[in-house]
């Protein structure tokens, strides 16, 4: 059979189930639970109180009511499970007013009384385990009664730790206490007395319900101890279709080593799972034991709700520096997606024209947000070293002159013109210049420091070997990348940028 043919047969299968289970729903309604005017939940149940005190037939309240339901169960629980749910409300419209014709009927209009007079209790048993398996037939196969049920549905879907019973519970504790204010059913003692007997309906037709699926999903765990573990393995894989765990024994009074199989099985296989086992080896040692739950592929679907993360903000860091998109992704996270001027097409090396290091960085920025109209951001840093009036500072990246960043070049004529110079006193400044919306916004990071006499480390670029941060007796180029992003003036400014952002 093809996995088409598989599906198409899940589904034939699905809608067989949840007819059957209407049937049931229906005698055991219209045979067991009407003749007695023994009230119920759900928007069946509803119906059939509205029956009782003004003769209005009870499906056609019912198909009214879940009409409406069927919006709500469109939005939150899909199209296949309105598909199935429209089946089964129309299925058990025709099926109820079917029966009422065809049951033979008392003089008061209702079905005859199949349990005699005076049976109103064990009616009611009947009835409610019969309404029990039925309603839980129909939510095995993915369906649906309409009514109360859609609204227990949802409520399970976003909140799997409320079982279908109790949600029912609640809905339908609201509809049979709704008896209280109809005065068709006689003095406030009458109602209370039919009020109390829906109550126990209510209890039993949950109670099976609940028992039922749970009896359906428990599972067991087997551990087996045999000589012939590859031969039970094998036949498990291949004729029951379950995986098979196999672990390492080591027995404490033979000493000797020993292969244990462990696999977890649905209930309704372990008369299976014994035979096979008994067929390959009759003196296997076998374990068996009930589990609270089993979840995952072949078993229950984890049904808890995972917190969605919010979608990465996309935005251009205005460069084509590896170093720097490298440094800034870091220290920005995984919150945001950083792409460089490569990444959108840009090859241009933008001009830095300006007087000060925000006038170049709202250069670089202006630049990509006018011509490619996308948020950005781009940062311009200098180095300031106070005997030098504050030089390099814009000029930093080209200090040394000539094309391109040559750090070696830039360092060594630093080093140069603050020879026999005790005054060292340094700092590294970031501007970052923000377009978001068209709106602009800098941000800045400052670290101070010192100019040392020769190079030192090995990581970082630019001055990093030559500039040691107050505080530290190492570089920037030896202290490492993970403490260089939590201290260094880059660092700083693109916090202050990320706090901006992360507020927007």
């Amino acid at each position: 059979m093809t996995e088409r043919h598989q599906m198409i047969w899940s589904e034939v299968k699905d809608y067989l189930f949840i007819s059957l289970g209407l049937l049931l729903y229906t005698i055991a309604f219209t045979v067991f639970l009407m003749p007695y005017q023994i009230v119920a939940g759900g928007v069946t149940g509803l119906s059939a109180i509205i029956y009782y005190a003004t003769g209005f037939h009870l499906e056609n309240t019912y198909i009214i009511i879940n009409g409406i339901l069927l919006v709500v169960a469109l939005k939150i629980l899909g199209v296949k499970f309105l598909m199935k749910t429209i089946f089964a409300i129309f299925s058990l419209y025709f099926m109820l007013m079917f029966a009422q014709e065809i049951i033979p009927k008392q003089d008061n209009g209702l079905p005859f009384k199949l349990m005699g007079e005076g049976q109103d209790f064990m009616s009611m048993i009947i009835g409610c385990a019969i309404t029990g398996i039925a309603l839980a037939t129909v939510f095995t196969h993915n369906g649906s009664t309409g009514g109360t049920d859609i609204i227990a549905a949802s409520v399970n879907k976003y909140h799997p730790s409320l079982s279908l019973g109790n949600v029912l519970i609640a809905a339908d504790f609201c509809i049979i206490g709704s008896c209280m204010f109809f005065p068709q059913f006689g003095t406030y003692l009458e109602r209370a007395h039919k009020v109390m007997f829906g109550f126990c309906v209510m209890a039993m037709e949950n109670y099976t319900l609940d028992y039922v699926m749970n009896a359906r999903r428990q599972s067991v765990q087997f551990f087996i101890f045999s000589r012939k573990w590859q031969e039970i393995a094998n036949a498990i894989g291949t004729q029951m279709n379950h995986g098979v765990t196999i672990l390492d024994g080591h027995g404490w009074y033979t000493g000797k080593q020993m292969k244990v199989l462990c696999i977890l099985a649905k209930k309704n296989e372990s008369v299976n799972m014994f035979r096979l086992i008994k067929m390959i080896d009759p003196n296997a040692f076998v374990s068996q034991s009930a589990v609270i739950g089993v979840y995952g592929e072949g078993f229950e679907e984890m049904k808890v709700k995972i917190k969605e993360h919010k979608k990465k903000m996309k935005i251009v860091f205005a460069t084509n520096n590896l170093n720097k998109l490298t440094e800034i992704r870091k220290i920005l996270g995984n919150q945001f997606e950083v792409v460089s001027l490569a990444d959108i097409g840009c090859h241009e090396d933008i001009p830095e024209k300006g007087q000060t290091l925000k006038d170049n960085a709202l250069i670089k920025a202006r630049y990509v947000y006018e011509k490619y109209h996308i948020d950005c951001f781009a940062d311009d840093t200098g180095l300031e070293v106070d005997a030098l009036g504050g030089a390099p500072g814009v000029y930093s990246a080209r200090y040394a002159g000539g094309e391109g960043h040559d750090s070696n070049a830039n360092m060594k004529k630093l080093l140069g013109e603050l020879e026999n110079n005790n005054n060292r006193k340094a700092r590294f400044r970031t501007v970052i210049a923000l377009i978001i919306n068209g709106k602009e916004m800098c941000f800045e990071g400052i670290v101070n420091g010192e100019i040392i006499e020769e190079r030192r480390g090995g990581e970082g670029f630019g001055y990093d070997p030559i500039f040691q941060p107050e505080g530290y007796n190492k570089t920037f180029a030896e202290l490492g990348v993970n403490i260089k992003n939590s201290i260094s003036h880059r660092a700083r400014a693109a916090q202050k940028l990320a706090d901006y952002l992360l507020k927007k």
